[in-house]
């Protein structure tokens, strides 16, 4: 069995690679793949990190009409954002996270509460990856480093 691309990069939430983005431990775009699209980082703790960073960040965004108040306040409308239904089943995704986290996919949620993001990475990662590889250690540390 492969390794999962986004462990391999240690981007388990599979960031695109955007030289913009001076993320803190990214190495550059991925390698040794036909068509490089994500970024790699140092290790997972600032690929998770950087995952956390994004998902808070959504929240100063548009989210959907009539879903939740001003802004991205729901599962929903932050795995729509982070993974358009152009390329996933974004409500299928949703209702995993969601479950994750104890809420529903349309249920306002405080993304700056650390129990909450880290659902929120869990359910990510997991999805993005198909498991989790990381023990619980790595991925508070991420989370908290997010939340600095």
């Amino acid at each position: 069995m492969t390794t999962p691309r986004g462990v391999r990069n240690n981007n388990p939430g599979n960031i695109d690679f955007n030289p913009r983005n001076a993320w803190q431990g990214q190495l550059g775009i991925e390698e040794g793949v036909a068509k490089p699209r994500f970024a790699r980082f140092d290790q997972a703790e600032n690929g998770i990190r950087a995952l956390g960073k994004l998902v808070i960040n959504y929240r100063g965004k548009d989210g959907l009409p009539g879903v939740g108040e001003k802004g991205i306040d729901t599962v929903l409308e932050t795995i729509s954002r982070w993974a358009p239904s152009s390329e996933n089943d974004t409500q299928a995704y949703a209702a995993a996270v969601a479950k994750r986290i104890g809420v529903r996919p349309t249920d306002p949620i405080n993304i700056k509460d650390p129990a909450t993001l880290r659902g929120m990475v869990l359910g990510i990662i997991v999805h993005e990856n198909g498991g989790n590889p990381y023990p619980d250690q790595v991925i508070d540390e991420g989370v908290r480093r997010a939340l600095t």
